[in-house]
């Protein structure tokens, strides 16, 4: 049984290890912010000191982090990863990062003798948590073929996306069709508030008709309860916005609706929502129309 490592134990890293774990590996983490790893430790996980530790007590090294300044620090950093990899070992990264780093880490981990997967997922942390994560992976199909069984320890469903970074530019333009999706919901949510509609009813409709979306299954209980703690943060979303932008500059793939959708996650950052889940966003809305879009008509405050 492979030996793994994980670094990054945040709210979709975490989740991960423990199904892991669950399944039985042997499983080493590391999390830049100490204090993350008590449950892990509970479920048998050992504890590293740094990436480079992890690396060098692991055959599959898999990392789940924010963004690509945290990911090149682990892996380029004073005692990451790439410093310490063993020949004929393979690191898979989890992490919304723009396809160019994922390309890099492609051709450096390479020439260690060793693999890498680009294999962003999607799912948040409901899917984290129960073990149903769809992972879209960039790189070579005889190493994915290698690790397809720890993938599917942590998700239902697993997508050869294509070559080195094409996991990472799936990942983007994925979440580019979420942000907008929600940003819809919310504004015809505003709509419907303006017009008297209660919410529990309209919502109700949206899943019933051609509006439906899994973001709107997923966000209408919190949205009724207003409950915004997290299941994908408004400033992660914002950050794979902008990557996204940047990606179709490059491509030169004119993006209209993403650049507006942006500048609405960017005025939700403003307003002090980061930390918040992304659906938030719907605090802007309440504030251009001056009412709650998300209780009237009896739903709870």
């Amino acid at each position: 049984m492979f030996k793994i490592g994980f670094i990054g134990l945040g709210v979709m890293g975490e989740p991960m290890a423990a199904n892991l774990l669950r399944k039985g590996y042997p499983v080493t983490v590391y999390n830049r912010t100490p204090g993350k790893a008590a449950q892990l430790l509970e479920l048998g996980a050992a504890e590293a000191k740094t990436p480079a530790a992890v690396a060098e007590a692991s055959d599959i090294i898999m990392t789940m982090i924010s963004n690509d300044d945290s990911i090149r620090e682990v892996y380029y950093g004073d005692n990451g990863v790439l410093g310490a990899l063993k020949p004929g070992s393979i690191a898979i990264d989890s992490s919304t990062i723009s396809p160019a780093l994922s390309r890099q880490l492609h051709q450096d981990i390479a020439a260690k003798s060793a693999s890498f997967l680009d294999a962003p997922v999607t799912g948040s942390k409901p899917a984290a948590e129960s073990g149903s994560l769809t992972f879209m992976v960039g790189g070579d199909a005889q190493v994915l073929a290698k690790v397809h069984d720890v993938l599917s320890a942590m998700g239902r469903k697993i997508i050869p996306i294509g070559p080195g970074g094409s996991g990472s530019t799936a990942k983007l333009a994925h979440n580019a069709i979420v942000g907008i999706n929600v940003a819809a919901l919310l504004e015809g949510m505003a709509i419907a508030a303006s017009g008297g509609i209660d919410a529990a009813s309209f919502l109700e409709l949206v899943q019933s008709g051609g509006a439906a979306s899994k973001m709107a299954e997923l966000k209408t209980p919190k949205l009724l309860e207003r409950d915004f703690s997290v299941q994908f943060s408004l400033g992660l979303m914002l950050k794979d916005l902008r990557l996204a932008s940047v990606l179709s500059d490059e491509l030169k793939t004119p993006t209209p609706i993403l650049e507006t959708v942006k500048s609405l996650y960017q005025i939700g950052d403003a307003m002090g929502f980061a930390d918040l889940d992304l659906s938030a966003l719907a605090h802007s809305y309440e504030q251009w129309i001056n009412k709650p879009i998300t209780n009237h008509g009896g739903a709870k405050a």
